[in-house]
């Protein structure tokens, strides 16, 4: 079972979901959960099935004492590259809590200072403490349903089912239609893509 990990304070536990991907935002979390929070099924999201990342998503929101969530849109992730808008995304997260909480465990081995807040990196972070556990479940159930809205606007890329990360079905409709306002523009999108200096 994975652990609370509390100082002084509750502490803050962030992830982010979509690093990734070749679509869609990069989504954070940040969740606060309290003291007494226990739960035999949550976990790294990654390890969860979709059934279960649905339902412990309305308990988190329910029981913790504040979350966040924020997505950074592809523009965005293509004007300061995906680990700054992995953090970025964490920081605005962060930015939503309404706390006075300001110890901070983040998933990975990056992050940048927040505000005058402590923080620490947590390898693998998201299968060892419940509070980043709970963010990284809110990060990905929020992105996907973010990818399942607009895969309605764009079905042949089918993010419905792959949610923008780089599978074969995924390449072959970009290699078929090209790439949308939702693609990143500075990943390469096809493995034999070459980039070409434009003068």
């Amino acid at each position: 079972m994975l652990k609370n990990f509390h100082f002084e304070h509750n502490e803050i536990g962030t992830d982010e979901a979509g690093r990734g991907c070749l679509a869609g935002p990069v989504t954070a979390a940040a969740v606060i959960l309290p003291k007494n929070f226990k739960n035999s099924i949550l976990n790294d999201s990654k390890k969860l099935s979709e059934k279960n990342r649905d339902f412990l998503k309305p308990i988190i929101e329910t029981t913790s004492v504040s979350f966040g969530v924020f997505h950074i849109e592809p523009t965005k992730i293509d004007e300061i590259n995906i680990l700054n808008a992995s953090i970025l995304a964490m920081h605005k997260s962060i930015d939503l809590l309404t706390t006075n909480t300001t110890y901070i465990i983040v998933d990975g081995n990056k992050f940048k200072n927040y505000k005058d807040y402590t923080h620490q990196c947590i390898i693998k972070g998201d299968s060892k403490y419940m509070s980043i556990a709970a963010a990284s479940v809110l990060a990905k159930t929020y992105r996907d349903e973010y990818m399942n809205k607009i895969h309605l606007e764009f079905p042949m890329y089918n993010w419905k089912k792959n949610k923008g990360y780089p599978t074969k079905e995924h390449r072959e409709a970009i290699r078929k239609y090209g790439i949308t306002k939702y693609h990143r523009k500075s990943f390469r999108q096809l493995p034999e893509q070459l980039k070409l200096d434009i003068l």
